[in-house]
């Protein structure tokens, strides 16, 4: 504790939960400075949503372009979060938030300022290195401000239901935003965030370093990230063009990366992943519950986008507020999922969980080219359930499932299976579609907004509407049967593992 923050006299043996008491009145105002960054950070996975068919009316990117907008955020979060935890550990973890937020702030106005596809890629790229730093650096720091266990809960507990809010509420800020001002305006948003953090985080947070920071392995992290980027690559590619000599290669060459890096992770002292976590079935659960959701909600969440306002032709606003129930429901699931995970336990929480996203997800395939809004608020609201839960219970169970020494590793694959599945379930989920349209569109354009643009006949646009719905629902249905089988999964482990 610093000199600043000791108390006005010397504590008596009674006196020491007055100590406490008086501590948080400097954390809690630390953990809203806090909140803000990590609020935009969660936000920025999702803002684009539903602001993809006004980027590509502006810019024009290409299909994979579109796909590569989307992920490459949560891509280089995912690849980086367990590397700048590492090294925040050796630097100083305020040092990497402040360095990290100013690098978002920088990056999201390269990205509001963009003139082409290929420089918004880039410039989200820059904002997922900044982000990168805030979740582990973040919680880190809180941490270390909150000294009563029971505070030091709930501030994280706090902590996890604002980054799974910004999930949910991302899509309909970006849609009321593109109502009246640029698309630029999306990522302009942070920058005041931005600033107040950098202002007022050296006064009210403290620096925190690891007493024995482990080392940074730098050819595990070329691995991962080199792998997942070139595996992603084939897919995307794949999907928009067709089979090629340069996927086959890119696929093969990501699958041994990833296989090399797994490999390795094994036999280093201080992996970057603690691969022996996930001998145990419930951490293995909760992970894969961790990864699918995000999967099946960054999907659904952007293709329903597209589906509203270039299938159905509604505007913007309209689509934004047409995702609002389903925002507050999965908002006030996670807010609720400690209580009820204390009433039904963990296990049945968890299999709610599963029921909840299979069903909710299964009611977009009522969806028509003519008509659909009112499966599309139904289904949010019922799949918001489920992914409430897993947004909040995710964490909490991993680390509750190893012992004590190995919860900072569960945390860090916890919170990183969080951003690795919102990228895949774009670059999968969303090439699946985007593979459909190229097989049965009209040929005239690689998007459906752009076809839609560009049709000069009836015919041309019932074609392009009718082939972004079978690609939708052929997404959907994957998304279905992944929370379906993992939902059959968790009955059986958990079941046979008395947890």
């Amino acid at each position: 504790m610093n000199t600043t923050d000791a108390p006005a006299h010397p504590p008596s043996a009674s006196g020491s939960l007055d100590d406490v008491d008086r501590a948080p009145r400097r954390a809690w105002l630390g953990l809203l400075v806090v909140l803000g960054p990590v609020l935009l950070v969660s936000m920025d996975g999702s803002v684009l949503f539903l602001a993809m068919p006004t980027i590509t009316r502006s810019i024009g990117p290409s299909a994979d372009e579109a796909l590569w907008i989307l992920d490459i955020y949560g891509f280089a979060v995912s690849s980086l979060l367990i590397t700048f935890g590492n090294l925040g550990d050796r630097f100083g973890r305020l040092r990497f938030l402040l360095g990290g937020v100013l690098v978002f702030g920088v990056g999201s106005g390269l990205a509001a300022l963009s003139p082409s596809p290929g420089w918004l890629i880039a410039s989200r790229a820059v904002m997922g290195l900044g982000g990168s730093t805030l979740l582990p650096s973040g919680l880190a720091v809180l941490s270390e401000l909150f000294v009563s266990p029971r505070l030091r809960s709930r501030a994280i507990g706090i902590f996890a239901a604002t980054f799974a809010a910004g999930f949910a509420i991302g899509p309909v800020i970006g849609g009321l935003l593109l109502n009246r001002f640029p698309w630029g305006s999306v990522f302009l948003i942070n920058l005041p965030v931005v600033a107040v953090f950098l202002l007022m985080a050296p006064f009210v947070l403290r620096e925190v370093r690891a007493a024995r920071p482990a080392a940074v392995d730098l050819l595990s992290i070329g691995l991962s990230a080199t792998g997942m980027f070139l595996s992603v690559y084939a897919v995307k590619r794949a999907a928009a063009y067709g089979l090629s000599p340069l996927v086959a290669m890119s696929a093969a060459a990501g699958a041994g990366l990833l296989t090399w890096f797994l490999m390795r992770q094994r036999r280093l002292e201080h992996p970057l992943v603690d691969v022996g976590l996930f001998k145990g079935r419930v951490f293995t659960i909760a992970i894969l519950t961790g990864v699918i959701s995000l999967v099946v909600w960054s999907a659904a969440a952007y293709l329903s986008g597209v589906y509203l306002q270039s299938v159905l032709g509604l505007s913007v606003l309209t689509a934004a507020l047409l995702a609002l129930p389903g925002a507050l429901v999965l908002t006030t699931s996670c807010v609720l999922t400690p209580a009820l995970a204390d009433r039904i336990g963990q296990r049945r929480a968890l299999l709610t969980c599963h029921v909840a996203m299979a069903g909710g997800l299964a009611l977009l395939l009522l969806t028509r080219t003519a008509a659909g809004v009112g499966w599309f608020i139904a289904s949010t609201a019922v799949a918001g359930v489920g992914y409430g839960i897993s947004f909040s219970l995710v964490a909490d169970t991993a680390v509750g499932a190893v012992p004590p020494e190995r919860a900072g590793a569960a945390g860090a694959i916890a919170e990183t299976s969080n951003e690795v599945g919102n990228a895949l379930g774009i670059a999968l989920l969303g090439s699946t579609a985007t593979l459909v349209f190229r097989l049965r569109g009209p040929g005239t354009a690689p998007t459906v907004g752009e076809s839609l643009d560009a049709a000069r006949s009836a015919s041309v646009v019932d074609q392009a509407k009718a082939a972004f719905v079978d690609g939708f629902h052929l997404a959907v249905a994957l998304a279905v049967l992944l929370c379906a089988a993992l939902g059959a999964l968790a009955l059986r482990w958990l079941s046979r593992s008395g947890q």
